[in-house]
């Protein structure tokens, strides 16, 4: 049985997401390609979709829900609108926000699938942490000064596919983590184990002792090469594996606790899927 929350946001995607891809069809077939225009009716859209859930989800909590899935559904429409009539050195911009959208709306119905008693809005990982904005907001940056100075930089499709394959490789190797550790899995390094918590090391845990990091890790990094940043690419790489480097060993540290030898064990055997990264070892 689906869990509610995971119901609510179900529905405000794709609602929002087929009313705006509806709003952009109609667009392209009728040739009304015109920045203004876009502008005035993407922008008219989003206010209709606001009242439209305020109306259908009603209470505090379905509607916090029900708002942000709707936000990352019209986003992923607006990103495949984007990709189709965009100059062609904004063109990569729209798979950009695909990928975006999607992963963040299914961050929350993983969690949601998962652990149905700890789903919350943080499931949507839209307010990460500070650092996760500037670096969106970088990356933003540096892809639109190039767009204005450089616009054949953001025109080198092959290798900006490459950079949309590996998200789409990471994304699937994160969620296919999420949901082999089933309720072991939480967005949080927990301090205290449940009587329920156990080792898993089957799947894609055979082959890395932390797949879900590696799916990011690699979706991070892809990002930047879809968006064609030549200076946010090398950053998010290095940035990106310190964070996961204390990550990992502030995870192991309590993981070592749980399992104790069982786990040291599991360390032998199999590699954090990062590389120059160890873990924590005893």
């Amino acid at each position: 049985m689906i869990c509610i929350q995971v119901q609510i946001g179900l529905k405000a995607f794709f609602l929002s997401l087929v009313l705006a891809g509806l709003v952009g069809f109609i667009q392209i077939y009728y040739n009304l390609i015109n920045i203004w225009i876009n502008g005035l009716v993407f922008s008219s859209t989003a206010v209709i979709l606001s009242i439209i859930v305020k109306v259908f989800f009603k209470g505090y909590f379905p509607f916090q829900i029900a708002v942000r899935a709707s936000f990352l559904g019209y986003l992923f429409a607006l990103g495949v609108f984007v990709r189709l009539v965009a100059p062609p050195h904004i063109k990569i911009f729209g798979g950009y926000m695909c990928v975006m959208a999607f992963f963040h709306f299914s961050e929350f119905i993983a969690i949601g699938l998962v652990q149905p008693k700890f789903v919350s809005t943080d499931s949507f990982v839209l307010n990460h942490s500070p650092q996760y904005i500037a670096a969106a907001l970088s990356s933003w940056l540096e892809f639109f000064l190039q767009c204005y100075f450089f616009p054949g930089l953001k025109q080198i499709y092959w290798l900006s596919n490459i950079g949309l394959g590996i998200c789409v490789l990471g994304e699937l190797l994160r969620k296919t983590a999420m949901l082999t550790a089933g309720s072991n899995f939480n967005h949080l390094v927990q301090c205290e184990k449940f009587s329920n918590h156990t080792l898993v090391t089957y799947g894609v845990y055979s082959w890395f002792r932390h797949p879900s990091y590696v799916g990011w890790f690699y979706w991070s990094i892809g990002t930047q090469i879809l968006l064609l940043n030549p200076v946010c690419t090398p950053v998010y790489a290095l940035v990106s594996w310190y964070f996961f480097k204390s990550r990992i060993e502030i995870e192991e540290i309590t993981l070592l606790n749980f399992f104790g030898q069982n786990y040291c064990d599991y360390q032998e055997k199999v590699g954090t899927g990062i590389p120059f990264i160890q873990g924590y070892k005893i």
